[in-house]
């Protein structure tokens, strides 16, 4: 992990590493045209990321500040997945992959779920 702070005390570049993939990261700068979600009224990237153990991963960002959006659940297409939203305003999916499904499993799920309640 690195965090290089901006001279103002923001930062002005930031790297964490998950799993075998590194995100880079800042602070809102109007010289780099840096926005963040917050300022542009929603983020128009959404993360889905896979982890381990999912329900460590989930607890450990609510811990550090993360707000739930979803809360953690097993999906009908074979992951375990909850939805947060850090406190910049980026949204991530974090999952774990519990079973595979053949096609016709899932298509009979989706078409399950396709229904409603």
């Amino acid at each position: 992990m690195i965090r290089i702070p901006s001279p103002d005390g923001t930062i002005g570049h930031a790297e964490i590493q998950i799993g075998d993939s590194r995100i880079m990261l800042s602070d809102e700068s109007a010289e780099m045209d840096f926005q963040s979600p917050t300022a542009i009224g929603g983020t128009p990237v959404h993360i889905y990321l896979y982890v381990e153990d999912v329900d460590r991963i989930y607890a450990q960002a609510l811990a550090a500040g993360a707000k739930s959006l979803m809360a953690l659940e097993d999906q009908f297409w074979g992951d375990r997945t909850g939805t947060l939203v850090d406190p910049l305003g980026h949204r991530w999916y974090v999952s774990t992959h519990k079973e595979d499904l053949a096609e016709e499993e899932l298509n009979a799920h989706v078409a399950k779920f396709s229904e409603g309640p």
